[in-house]
C-alpha cells in the first residue's frame, strides 16, 4: 500500500531540483551563441583538450598548483590559444575574464568518480569538491563535456539537440491533444455531477506528462541558445494556458481542511504517474483506495470559460451560490444578489453556463 512521502524524500526532491537549476544554467552559459560555447568549439575542431573551470573561489585557489595567473579579459580566441598548453584554465564567475592558465588542479583523491580518463577525473572531483561547474572537452573524442556537482552532462551538437526537441514537441502535441480529451470528459462529468476523485486524478496526470515534456523540451531551448528560437515558439503555442488548467482544477476540488496540488507529481516516478492511485494521494485528493469517491466542483475552471467575468466575481459568485450545481440552478434574481452582477452581466453568466452545460450534453452523446 502507498503512503505518502516521507520528509527526507522531499528533501531528495528539492536537492535534485537545486540541481537541475544549476544545470540549466551553466548550460545557458555555453550554449551556441555565446562567447563561452565559440571558444569551446574552436578547441574541438582544433582536436586540442581542455579543462575548463567556470568561476573562481577560496576552494579553486587551494587546488591550484603551477601555471600562471593571468587576469585577462576573457575571448574565444584567447581560450583557443591558451588551451593549447598542458593544464586547466580557470574563469571568473562571471566569465568575463581569465584569471589562470597551465594550472594542475589537485582535488581531494577520496572523493569518489566513475570516470576513468585523467581529465574528466580531475573535472568531476573538482566540481564536486568546489561547487563550481567544469567543462572539458576530449581531443580524441571531439566531445564536450560538463560536471555540475557530481552530475555528468554531454554537450550535444545543436543538430542532435534539433532532432530531439522535435520528437518532444510532437509527444507533447499528442499529450496536449488527450489532457484536452480528459478535460472535456471531465467538464461533462462536472454538469451530471458524478466527478470521482479518479477522475480529477486522471486529469491531474496528464497535465503533469505536459510538464514533463515541456521541462525537457526547455531544456533543450536553452541548451541550443540562438539556435532554440523556433522550438521556443513551438513550445510556447503548444502549452498556452496549462498554467491556468492546473491552477482552476486545484481551486475547483480543494478539500476541507487538506491541500489538493499537482506539484508534487513532479516527484513521482514513471511508473508511479501512470497509476491514478498514486497520483491521487501524492496530490492529496485521497489518502487510500477511495478512487470512487465522490467530488463536487466549485466552477473556477467553468466560469473561466465566461467571457470577460473578472477573477474576484467569479470567487464571489462561487461563494455565494456554493459551487458549479449552484450556479448552474441560480435564477438570474439570484446572481444579482452578488455584488457586482447586474442584468447584462448575470444575463451573460446564464448564457455561457448554459453553453457548458450543452457542450457537456454533446460529448455525454458521443
Amino acid at each position: 500500500m502507498m503512503t505518502f512521502v516521507p520528509s527526507h524524500h522531499l528533501i531528495k526532491a528539492d536537492v535534485k531540483a537545486d540541481l537541475e537549476e544549476k544545470l540549466r544554467h551553466s548550460n545557458a552559459v555555453i550554449a551556441p551563441g555565446t562567447p563561452l560555447r565559440d571558444g569551446l568549439d574552436r578547441i574541438v575542431h582544433g582536436r586540442t583538450g581542455a579543462l575548463v573551470v567556470l568561476g573562481f573561489n577560496d576552494t579553486i585557489d587551494s587546488l591550484c598548483t603551477g601555471g600562471f595567473a593571468i587576469d585577462v579579459a576573457f575571448t574565444a580566441t584567447a581560450l583557443r590559444e591558451l588551451a593549447k598548453m598542458d593544464g586547466a584554465i580557470v574563469l571568473h564567475r562571471n566569465l568575463t575574464r581569465i584569471l589562470r592558465a597551465g594550472v594542475q588542479l589537485m582535488p581531494n583523491a577520496a572523493i569518489s568518480t566513475e570516470e576513468t580518463g585523467t581529465r574528466h577525473r580531475t573535472a568531476d572531483r573538482v566540481a564536486r569538491q568546489s561547487g563550481l561547474p567544469v567543462v572539458t572537452v576530449s581531443s580524441s573524442m571531439s566531445t564536450i563535456a560538463l560536471y555540475v556537482d557530481g552530475l555528468r552532462h554531454s554537450v550535444q551538437r545543436p543538430e542532435q539537440l534539433l532532432a530531439r526537441s522535435t520528437q518532444a514537441l510532437q509527444a507533447l502535441s499528442r499529450y496536449r491533444d488527450r489532457l484536452q480529451e480528459a478535460t472535456i470528459r471531465l467538464s461533462a462529468l462536472e454538469v451530471q455531477d458524478h466527478v470521482t476523485v479518479g477522475d480529477v486524478a486522471g486529469v491531474a496526470q496528464r497535465l503533469e506528462m505536459v510538464r514533463r515534456l515541456q521541462r525537457e523540451i526547455d531544456g533543450y531551448v536553452i541548451e541550443l541558445g540562438v539556435e532554440g528560437r523556433l522550438v521556443h515558439l513551438q513550445l510556447q503555442e503548444l502549452v498556452v494556458g496549462i498554467d491556468a488548467l492546473a491552477c482552476a482544477l486545484e481551486r475547483d476540488y480543494q478539500p476541507a481542511g487538506g491541500q489538493f496540488s499537482i506539484a508534487p507529481l513532479a516527484g513521482l516516478s514513471t511508473d508511479d504517474l501512470v497509476e491514478p492511485r498514486a497520483v491521487a494521494i501524492s496530490a492529496g485528493l485521497a489518502t487510500g483506495d477511495d478512487l470512487d469517491q465522490r467530488l463536487q466542483a466549485r466552477g473556477h475552471r467553468q466560469l473561466a470559460q465566461v467571457g470577460r467575468l473578472p477573477r474576484d466575481l467569479a470567487d464571489r459568485l462561487i461563494t455565494r451560490l456554493g459551487g458549479l450545481q449552484g450556479l448552474f440552478g441560480a435564477s438570474t434574481s439570484d446572481l444579482l444578489a452578488v455584488e457586482g452582477v447586474d442584468l447584462v452581466m448575470a444575463r451573460s453568466i446564464r448564457e455561457g453556463l448554459v453553453r457548458v452545460a450543452e457542450a457537456a450534453y454533446r460529448e455525454r452523446l458521443d
